[in-house]
């Protein structure tokens, strides 16, 4: 029996009670997962990405291995919710502009110690100002980086598109009004190399586009390092007391580890393992996070039909952002049709050994996002359901 084989022989015991649509995380490869995660860290602290995880209980088990601090999260409204179920030192990844959070925000004093928010402009502040209601509390703030490659004078960009924070002028005039404006405080600095540690380098039956891929990764790795650097001195000479400088990604963990200006590492992806981390050279994860779909129909030889699983991935539109049918092994989706919004055939001899109530598992192409499709998660451990925990969605929380 193959790896695959067993695992998917322990995923049907452990929920032989239990009727698909359900999710499972198996907690002996997610605590795999995460100590990789810490290995490949060399020894600075790994801040959770909440958006990959979307669940309390496994932030809070996370949380409570060594060489984990800290969360990263992905919406104000979240990050205020996070701080008073208890959870400290949050980070948010993305500027925002919900007024009615900033006066909460501004008006609590353990809210405003627990959250850091991020900005790329002064426009920036004037929002949260004029969102504070009489609240004064003291706001901590982190300035984002723009990280990507800009080749041929700039006419060539490789990166997302986030701040507009590239050199380290613009960064340190920020920090510079940063202290100037009372009510704020600068805590940090962001950069988050997503065309680096969300790209494949290895793409199935593409020697070519790896190759190139590796190639520009290798190019954006050495600039960016040494900008990174400069843009770290330069506001470290405003803000001497700067507390951390946050990069990478799951995909990028040992190299922006190995950046002496990096202080700590942000990942989440990588203790799912979801489809889309398959294609890397740096690291092998194992798939933790996976979803079943109920067989309810048998249309003819080689084919089965289950309930729903048309579940797209943010990005791009394109194949890779789709789940994937894994076990059993063998499976693909009819071109015709995809995976369906409420009905899904999948084609392949081991439909024929499928029958009507089997379970067919599915692993999503992003982290957290397949938390937005289910209330709850199992969490497997050997042949067994040890707990039932709810998503944020089980929560009653959909945050974006």
């Amino acid at each position: 029996m193959t790896a695959r084989a067993a695992d998917r022989a322990r995923y049907d015991r452990a929920t032989a009670p239990l009727d698909a649509p359900l999710a499972i995380v198996d907690l002996e490869a997610f605590d795999a997962n995460a100590d990789d995660l810490v290995r490949r860290a060399g020894g600075k602290p790994v801040r959770v990405a909440s958006k990959s995880v979307r669940c309390r209980h496994l932030l809070e088990r996370v949380l409570a291995k060594d060489g984990f601090a800290g969360i990263m999260s992905f919406t104000l409204a979240e990050s205020l919710w996070l701080a008073r179920s208890g959870f400290e030192d949050i980070l948010l990844a993305y500027p925002s502009a919900d007024r009615a959070r900033f006066a909460e925000l501004a008006a609590d004093p353990k809210l405003a110690a627990a959250v850091t928010v991020m900005i790329d402009d002064p426009a920036h502040l004037d929002l949260i100002d004029a969102a504070r209601s009489g609240g004064s509390e003291v706001i901590r703030v982190c300035l984002e980086l723009d990280t990507s490659l800009k080749l041929l004078g700039g006419r060539v960009r490789v990166g997302a598109r986030r701040s507009p924070l590239y050199s380290p002028g613009q960064l340190a005039d920020l920090a510079r009004i940063v202290a100037r404006r009372p009510g704020f405080e600068l805590v940090g600095i962001m950069a988050y190399e997503g065309h680096i540690a969300g790209v494949g380098d290895r793409v199935a039956g593409r020697p070519l586009r790896s190759r190139a891929v590796r190639l520009m990764q290798a190019t954006a790795r050495r600039e960016l390092a040494e900008r990174r650097a400069a843009v770290v001195r330069a506001v470290r000479a405003v803000a001497p007391d700067l507390e951390f400088v946050n990069g990478g990604g799951t995909g990028s963990v040992q190299t922006t580890a190995a950046e002496d200006a990096v202080t700590e590492i942000a990942a989440g992806s990588g203790l799912y393992v979801p489809r889309l981390f398959d294609n890397y050279t740096s690291f092998t994860g194992r798939p933790a996070a996976l979803f079943a779909m109920p067989v309810v129909r048998r249309p003819g030889v080689g084919v089965v039909t289950v309930l729903g699983g048309g579940y797209p991935a943010s990005g791009a539109a394109g194949p890779d952002r789709l789940p994937v049918p894994y076990l059993p092994q063998g499976l693909s989706y009819d071109p015709q049709e995809g995976p369906g919004e409420v009905q899904t055939p999948l084609l392949g001899s081991a439909a024929d050994d499928l029958l009507i109530g089997d379970k067919v598992w599915f692993r999503h192409a992003k982290a957290g996002e397949l938390c937005e499709r289910f209330a709850e998660l199992h969490l497997v451990e050997g042949d067994r359901v040890t707990a039932t925990v709810p998503t944020y969605r089980g929560e009653g929380h959909t945050f974006l």
